[in-house]
């Protein structure tokens, strides 16, 4: 009941901040402040709290007369006991809500503390991490040292080994040197020996010598002379005879002319005999080589007559490496040629074309061998030296190729040499008479032999040889999986194989070989097959020419860098004309090995 004084809680409450109730608001305060102005804060405080105002004290007085007076005096009493309680429940939720703050503030403390523990456990284990790696590393790199190191030791061991074995071989070298100049001393001293003993043998008996050459040449001069008159007696004798007979004269002339007449005779029958023999068992001329036995051949070489026999037939694409599409093409056409020659079926014929050095001749080849059907190459550069023969040999060809009982594969490289086009190409009268020749003996499809033609400009075929074609394969070249596999395949071959069979001056040194090629293959781009088997044989080369015999992986790759810029000059100098010409040489994915 402060209002009832005339001051409201001059005394702080007990558990509130500083300044939450100590608003004095007695009059005078302001006053009395000022003069105690050399007193601190706390002291005011203190000093204010005990001090006495008795205005305030008539002024309540006077309110509780008046309230007295009053009639609602109980009602103030009441309401204001209300007004007290008010406050001190206010008060008390206020504690209340302090000591919740509190609380609450030790909860958020130890989270914070938590946190700080967790972060600084993390950044702890953190540490041990790096601190265990960086221990890893430094093992492993005394390790790699110490590896470092034996093979250092190793290679130190082992060139001394092999200085110790060339001296070795040096002193084993000038051993047999000297042995061999002493007894070379030896020989020719028994030599001169043996001459000066014979030149003075020759000097003792040479009139004796001379005396026995005069009896000789004597005796040859009587013998030689008998013999001229002996002869000249008979041949005389004869003559007489003959020509004092004329039944003899007679007798000798018919003889002379059938001895002439056998010869003649013998002489077309040996031309006819040799015709024969060359459609049945010998070759053509225009044929460079064949599969098909032949009795000179098989005398020449007899144990590749007998592998020939042997041999088994093989895959047609076993070594291929090309993309699926062409495989599945080049699968189905030995399928269907094989089963053409065992129904005794008429053949189809087929061109190959594309860049050269993609396989076309090698499929050729391993398609006759697949089917069971012996095989013949010629060349179409060879039809136009030979002119007017061109037809005769032509023919020839075909004919021994119709005298074939397991069926003849005749391949025909660069045939658009002379099976150009007749309308548009200047061709001379020798060639165009050839191809008319060719035209005539393939008008129909033959159950004895097939034709497989290949080119790469198939563009300059003439429209009748267009005609006889059944069916057209493309041959371009490797993309980079085929180049990958062909460097592998080439890379076993000629460095991996011959270094593991021990080889003279063919080592490889270690090094990642898959990578290696994956890194060529991208190198080689635009490369064909046959380019890259050359790529092969340069790394032999390499081997070959350095002085330990020691294949580095720098010198493979730079005899692969080297293969590449030469093959892009080649492609330099093409001409527009050429490159028109050969307008496949710069795609494609297929490539036989």
């Amino acid at each position: 009941m402060s209002w009832l004084f005339g001051y409201k809680s001059q005394v702080p409450q007990q558990g509130l901040p500083d300044g939450d109730g100590a608003n004095v608001g007695q009059p005078g305060g302001a006053g009395q402040a000022s003069g105690d102005v050399q007193l601190s804060k706390a002291e005011r405080k203190a000093m204010e709290a005990y001090r006495f105002d008795s205005s305030a004290l008539e002024r309540a007085a006077e309110a509780a007369k008046t309230l007295e007076r009053s009639k609602h005096a109980r009602e103030a009493l009441e309401l204001s006991k209300l007004q007290e309680n008010t406050r001190q429940q206010e008060y008390m939720a206020k504690v209340k809500e302090y000591e919740a703050h509190i609380e609450t503030s030790k909860v958020e403390q130890k989270r914070v503390d938590h946190e700080e523990r967790r972060k600084t456990l993390a950044e702890e284990t953190k540490h041990q991490q790096q601190r265990a790696q960086y221990q890893d590393q430094l093992a492993r790199k005394r390790y790699e040292e110490q590896l470092a190191q034996q093979q250092r030791v190793q290679e130190d061991n082992l060139r001394k080994q092999e200085e110790s074995v060339a001296k070795q071989e040096a002193m084993r070298r000038q051993t047999i040197e000297h042995e061999m100049e002493l007894r070379e001393k030896n020989k020719m001293k028994l030599l001169e020996a043996e001459m000066r003993a014979k030149a003075k043998v020759d000097r003792e008996n040479r009139d004796l010598t001379l005396e026995q050459i005069r009896l000789k040449a004597e005796e040859n001069r009587v013998t030689v002379m008998e013999g001229i008159k002996t002869a000249g007696s008979v041949l005389g004798q004869g003559a007489t005879a003959l020509l004092s007979d004329w039944n003899k004269v007679a007798t000798t002339v018919g003889g002379l002319s059938l001895l002439a007449l056998g010869i003649y005779s013998a002489k077309g029958a040996t031309g006819v005999t040799a015709r024969f023999v060359e459609a049945r068992i010998g070759k053509p001329s225009l044929v460079n080589e064949t599969s098909r036995f032949s009795l000179l051949e098989a005398v020449r070489h007899p144990i590749t007559t007998l592998s020939r026999f042997r041999a088994k037939p093989l895959d047609a694409l076993q070594g291929v490496v090309l993309q699926p599409k062409l495989e599945e093409r080049l699968r189905d056409i030995a399928i269907a040629t094989k089963n053409t020659k065992n129904n005794k079926g008429l053949y189809r014929n087929i061109l190959m074309h594309g860049p050269p050095g993609t396989g076309k001749t090698m499929f050729a080849k391993r398609l006759a061998s697949h089917s069971g059907m012996d095989y013949a190459i010629m060349t179409g550069g060879d039809v136009g030296p030979m002119g007017r023969d061109a037809v005769t040999a032509i023919h020839k060809v075909f004919d021994w190729a119709n005298t074939s009982r397991r069926g003849l594969l005749l391949f025909i490289d660069e045939a658009d040499a002379f099976l150009r086009k007749r309308s548009s190409e200047q061709i001379s009268e020798d060639m165009r008479s050839a191809l008319n020749a060719f035209l005539y003996r393939t008008g129909e499809q033959n159950p004895r032999f097939m034709m497989v033609l290949a080119s790469n400009t198939p563009e300059q075929f003439d429209y009748a040889i267009n005609d006889r074609l059944d069916e057209m394969v493309e041959f371009t070249l490797p993309g980079l999986e085929e180049r990958e596999r062909l460097i592998r395949l080439y890379f076993d071959k000629f460095v991996l194989q011959p270094a593991a069979e021990g080889k003279k001056r063919f080592k490889v040194e270690q090094w990642d070989y898959g990578a290696v090629c994956s890194k060529m293959a991208q190198m080689c781009e635009g490369m064909s097959g046959r380019e890259i088997s050359k790529l092969g044989v340069s790394w032999q080369a390499a081997c070959y020419s350095s002085e330990d015999g020691v294949l580095t992986e720098k010198m493979v790759l730079d005899r692969c860098e080297a293969a590449a810029r030469q093959h892009k000059q080649k492609m330099a100098w093409l001409s527009e004309q050429e490159k028109l010409d050969h307008k496949s040489i710069t795609g494609g994915k297929g490539f036989l090995v």
